[in-house]
């Protein structure tokens, strides 16, 4: 079947876009955006991705104010349009890398909104995510993630948020290929033999997007157990990347390596600061504080795990004919937390993963801008640096 992107050379096989080399129904490809204010407290996450194999696309617009979160999703067969517009939801390339329009049209969830995200520098392609088990391959993926700024509008059950620059920032990835396994998607384990991924297992993801005026930026350190930045067989695998850029590419500055000072909250790993120190491929090194806005907001909701959708689906999995659309609201402001999913397990004393921080960038020659970041902060089983155990 022709779609819309068969009009373009981008073909990457004998075959038409919509179908892929890669016959795994893990193989997805899509889009994350975050529009944020560290002064508003509030942070709207959305996103869209495709399940080509499994003929479905999916997405979510989720809106967090000062720990009260709701979340819309919606999901469709996926040739019947091979576009990203699934009912009441759209994103829009008017430029790429440089402007997105993305659209939320009325629907029961009381939300709605026409947000214009525009690209701050050139996206930083991360290093190629690769994991095995067993030898075979279970992330395959490439991933470019990029900062922004934000103008246009969200309205929740009639209040009205204008988002413009310099109080709204926004973040952004995209990323396709095989990714890890997911229920209720994956094959039952009692027919396998264990999980036997060898390696070294990731215990630390602490990434980062932000803007400050004409300074943006981008960078992720990934450590093991003891603290270690060490190659790991993991998806998100590599030790540490980054960049920062004044202007699109007036001034370019290559990280090469880093270090944190994290504080949490006592007998919690909430984030309650962070000093980062960041080395320049010159030498230099520049610093970061980070001081979350508010409690982080809580990724069960968006519609990628099992249980996520009250029919005990997910993002990946069929929920009938035409678009289908549901929505939910939890209060998330006391973490950890206990909660509940839709197929009937309790996720248990869990805590956000996604913060919004205002974010003090200090360059090696006193240089200093504040601006706001988002960052993605995992911290699973022991980890010897802040002194976790399991």
């Amino acid at each position: 079947m022709l779609s819309p992107y068969d009009e373009f050379p981008a073909h990457q096989t004998p075959f038409p876009v919509s179908i892929v080399s890669n016959t795994d129904p893990g193989f997805d490809d899509g889009y994350y955006f975050g529009a944020f204010s560290a002064e508003a407290k509030a942070f709207t996450f959305q996103g869209m991705r495709i399940n080509p194999n499994t003929d479905l696309v999916g997405g979510y617009v989720g809106f967090m104010r000062d720990g009260v979160q709701r979340t819309v999703r919606f999901s469709r067969t996926w040739r019947e349009l091979s576009d990203t517009w699934v009912g009441p939801y759209r994103i829009q390339v008017i430029e790429p890398f440089k402007e997105l329009r993305l659209t939320l049209e009325e629907n029961d969830s009381g939300m709605t909104q026409d947000i214009r995200w525009y690209g701050s520098a050139p996206a930083f392609e991360e290093a190629h995510h690769l994991a095995y088990n067993r030898g075979r391959p279970t992330t395959d993926q490439t991933r470019y993630s990029q900062a922004g700024t934000v103008e246009g509008h969200f309205t929740i059950d009639g209040e009205r948020f204008e988002i413009s620059s310099p109080r709204w920032y926004g973040s952004r990835d995209h990323s396709w290929g095989l990714y890890h396994t997911r229920r209720p998607m994956s094959p039952d384990p009692k027919w396998l033999p264990p999980a036997d991924p060898g390696g070294i297992p990731r215990a630390l993801r602490f990434w980062t997007l932000f803007g400050a005026g004409e300074l943006s930026g981008f960078y992720g350190f990934h450590e093991d157990a003891l603290g270690r930045q060490v190659k790991m067989n993991d998806t998100f695998g590599t030790p540490f990347e980054g960049r920062f850029t004044i202007g699109w590419d007036k001034e370019v500055v290559d990280l090469v390596g880093g270090r944190h000072e994290l504080v949490f909250r006592p007998g919690t790993r909430i984030l309650e600061a962070a000093k980062i120190y960041l080395t320049a491929a010159d030498g230099g090194e520049w610093v970061q504080t980070l001081e979350p806005a508010m409690v982080p907001w809580i990724s069960a909701s968006m519609g990628y795990d099992s249980g996520s959708w009250k029919d005990g689906g997910s993002l990946r999995t069929y929920h009938g004919p035409g678009v289908s659309v549901e929505w939910d609201e939890f209060d998330f402001r006391t973490q950890p937390l206990d909660h509940p999913m839709y197929d009937g397990t309790v996720r248990e004393g869990i805590v956000g993963r996604e913060y919004v921080s205002t974010i003090t960038t200090t360059a090696p020659d006193g240089r200093q801008w504040v601006g706001a970041g988002q960052t993605e902060l995992f911290l699973d089983g022991p980890f010897a640096p802040y002194g976790f155990t399991a």
